[in-house]
């Protein structure tokens, strides 16, 4: 049985990898957006496994966004090296955020990580001189000179790298001292369990995803803005994709932003602002009537059949 999964997997791979060879522009754009919130919806979902809950993810992705855009403008480091370097921007900015806010829990800490997205917007957009202001920067070129195809498997890339990481966590001791500490920390410090290292270690190595996404966003479109890099829609759409998909999974979140982006892909068409209102519906919705989502309510049918 675990044969036939890894050969379903490498089929899905391969599918995935030679989808620009049987569409169109418009369905690989439409892929790359999809997999770009596939990626920060599965990393939300990666520190959601130890307990806790943040509204940062726009944050991060737009440091990731600046740091890259800024690195390739200001010393001209190469693409692909300034999507990294926008990784670990996020990393060492979360990692020093985390020393101090990962003392909070719940709602504290789902607050604070809100405001710390909000003070990143407001810091880079009063500083003019080195990030360009509100106006932002453009920068010379899209990554790829736009081409379609080539950006799609950069950011099936990073959707392979993030489902890779998710998956040693999910397999590895991380997989056990994450859910203990969600459970109960009383349960985990009498195990021996660091919560603290563990919190701060997933924070800051889900931070870098989203800000090499938020990397690889920039260099896609080439140009950043305070309130495009840092918009709302790439925490909200996030949470709406894990929630509506299931949460403490690899696959929840995959199959929520592969149904999620569909339908919001086709809302922007029909409704330009209003599809922001349905994601904020879908969480109401998936919160009252299917709180464990596509995924945890087939596998609880699952196994009341058997």
């Amino acid at each position: 049985m675990k044969n036939w999964r890894y050969i379903i997997y490498t089929f899905i791979t391969a599918i995935a990898i030679l989808f620009p060879f049987y569409t169109g522009t418009y369905l690989q754009h439409t892929a790359s957006t999809i997999l770009i919130y596939l990626s920060l919806a599965l990393s939300w979902d990666m520190l959601l496994r130890a307990g806790q809950i943040s509204f940062g993810i726009a944050g991060f992705f737009g440091i990731g966004g600046y740091a890259a855009a800024l690195t390739h403008l200001r010393w001209g480091i190469d693409p692909f090296l300034s999507i990294i370097l926008g990784g670990l921007a996020a990393f060492f900015i979360a990692f020093l955020l985390g020393l101090v806010v990962l003392h909070l829990r719940g709602l504290y800490f789902a607050i604070v990580t809100l405001a710390i997205a909000e003070i990143f917007r407001v810091i880079v957009r009063n500083l003019h001189s080195l990030t360009g202001g509100p106006e932002g920067s453009v920068l010379p070129s899209a990554i790829f000179n736009g081409d379609p195809s080539k950006v799609y498997w950069l950011v099936l890339t990073l959707a392979i790298i993030t489902i890779i990481v998710s998956e040693v966590f999910q397999r590895t001791r991380i997989h056990f001292a994450t859910t203990t500490i969600r459970n109960d920390e009383l349960v985990a410090k009498s195990s021996g369990i660091n919560i603290f290292k563990y919190l701060v270690f997933i924070f800051a190595i889900t931070s870098a995803l989203q800000g090499m996404i938020g990397a690889s966003y920039t260099h896609q479109y080439a140009f950043v803005t305070p309130e495009e890099t840092f918009h709302i829609h790439f925490t909200l759409l996030p949470i709406a994709m894990c929630l509506l998909g299931g949460m403490y999974t690899t696959i929840g979140p995959v199959v929520g932003a592969l149904v999620l982006g569909t339908i919001a892909d086709y809302l922007k068409l029909q409704l330009p602002y209003g599809h922001l209102l349905v994601y904020g519906i879908v969480i109401v919705v998936v919160i009252l009537f299917v709180p464990k989502g596509i995924v945890g309510t087939i596998k609880e049918q699952l196994e009341r059949r058997k």
